[in-house]
């Protein structure tokens, strides 16, 4: 077997023969679907990413067929890729240099569920953990709005908030991420376990630095949730709104979006249920918070559209309210219209109504707004995911300087390496992939720093400070 990425000079048919009796996927049509993920959003990946392929797929079902995959992949030398649920938007799960990709979806189950925590294998669906904790009286603290199709592992490992991020906070705060289990790249593959703090060492850094085989997350208690629709006159009174809601003692929120009246022209199934040409917002609330929550919309000068209960939901055919928020938005617009695009934008904090609606006509009409609420170290914050109508990459830049000549970060989706995307500019993460990757195997084309520190010792790469 060629290398169908034009990249590497393995023998991929003595390789494959080597991960027996692990299971293995040698159909270039297939290596080619599972060589991609949702870097489409963006077409500036999309233009960068979309011709590279691996060269063999391996579907391990535990971590001891893991240990032997990447026992065979390091006496080889091969390029490694770590993929769940695919549901990554900067091209995390692509192969650049070719190689293996490890589709992690056979190794899943639920292991233990405890009073307040739950361990899966890391290719578990998120839904089914959900599922598995709903009859202990517990649900997941966050979760994300690819809730059916996105893996644990590749939460953990490209993931950083989510609904129920404006209850819980991010997946970095404290007591979220409880445990990771994790093998090591080597010829004798070994299992490191991190626990608490130290599970930041293998978070967020998109499998550069280990394989996550098992988790455990923070589990909170089961509610009863409402989603909730209401629409607005302006979009700073939409906003105002949600930070009412996020500050409220009556509200115990899981969920708070708004989201510009032009993007909801892109909600076809919300056509009669929701005031047409409004801003909107949108929440899950606990049942027994709806009173409040009408009280409140009503002095924010705002209309209740929907309170929809999941029997209520299921009878009128309508989807989850969280299809309508973080990058679900997003896809919603992207399904009829493939010229938009999004970013990742910080606001000041504490949130500030006027700041938004100042901000808004500075942007031009090729933005619209879309933010997110949530709690970082216990912070109300908010971020936005704006719909771009992309033309070049000149008026892309011209947007981000806009951002952030007003004081409003921009975290660039349009970016394939880890450092751009939102990990810590620092090189703690590449002193860990050392160490648990000394060969740098693990998806190493994402970072744009690792070239220059492979040949050091790990303890000097975390001298190194910030690059």
């Amino acid at each position: 077997m060629t290398s169908l990425s034009g990249k590497t000079d393995i023998d991929w048919v003595a390789f494959a023969a080597a991960l027996a009796p692990v299971e293995t996927i040698t159909e270039p049509v297939l290596i080619k679907k599972r060589s991609r993920d949702f870097f489409w959003y963006s077409p500036i990946l999309n233009a960068e990413l979309k011709r590279c392929f691996g060269d063999l797929v391996a579907r391990p079902k535990s971590p001891d067929e893991m240990a032997h995959v990447l026992s065979v992949a390091y006496r080889h030398g091969a390029p490694i890729v770590l993929r769940g649920g695919g549901t990554g938007n900067y091209g995390q799960a692509v192969p650049m240099e070719g190689g293996l990709i490890i589709d992690t979806t056979a190794m899943a189950g639920v292991l233990s569920i405890g009073d307040g925590q739950v361990t899966a294998l890391a290719g578990t669906l998120m839904a089914d953990i959900n599922a598995a904790v709903a009859p202990t009286g517990q649900e997941m603290a966050m979760f994300p709005s690819t809730l059916d199709i996105a893996t644990i592992g590749g939460f953990v490992a490209g993931g950083s908030a989510g609904i129920g991020s404006i209850a819980n906070g991010a997946l970095r705060d404290p007591g979220n991420l409880i445990a990771l289990k994790a093998l090591t790249v080597e010829d004798t593959p070994n299992t490191r376990v991190f626990e608490g703090p130290d599970t930041l060492h293998l978070h967020h850094a998109w499998g550069l630095n280990g394989v996550i085989t098992e988790v455990t997350l923070r589990t909170v208690p089961k509610r009863d949730w409402v989603g909730c629709m209401a629409t607005f006159d302006s979009y700073e009174a939409a906003y105002a709104a949600g930070l009412a809601i996020a500050q409220s003692d009556a509200i115990a929120a899981k969920l708070i979006t708004t989201v510009d009246a032009r993007i909801c022209t892109y909600f076809p199934k919300l056509v009669g249920h929701i005031r047409a040409d409004r801003h909107l917002l949108v929440s899950m609330i606990p049942a027994e918070d709806q009173d409040a929550f009408a009280t409140l919309i009503g002095h924010q000068a705002g209309h209740v559209d929907l309170m929809l209960t999941e029997t209520k939901r299921q009878d009128l055919g309508l989807p989850h309210v969280f299809d309508f928020s973080y990058n679900h938005t997003t896809l919603q617009v992207l399904k009829a219209d493939r010229s938009a695009t999004y970013q990742q934008v910080g606001c000041p904090t504490p949130p500030d109504p006027a700041a938004i609606a100042a901000l808004r006509p500075k942007l031009g009409d090729d933005v619209w707004m879309h933010h997110e609420f949530a709690r970082v170290g216990g912070e109300i914050v908010t971020f936005d995911l704006p719909i771009i109508w992309y033309t070049t990459q000149q008026r892309l830049d011209a947007i981000n300087a806009t951002y952030t000549s007003h004081g409003f970060p921009v975290y660039d989706a349009h970016t394939w390496n880890v450092e751009g995307g939102g990990l810590k500019p620092d090189y703690t993460h590449l002193a860990w992939k050392k160490r648990m990757d000394p060969k740098g195997l693990l998806n190493s084309a994402k970072s744009k720093f690792w070239h220059a520190v492979k040949d050091m010792d790990a303890d000097e790469i975390e001298t190194l400070g910030a690059p």
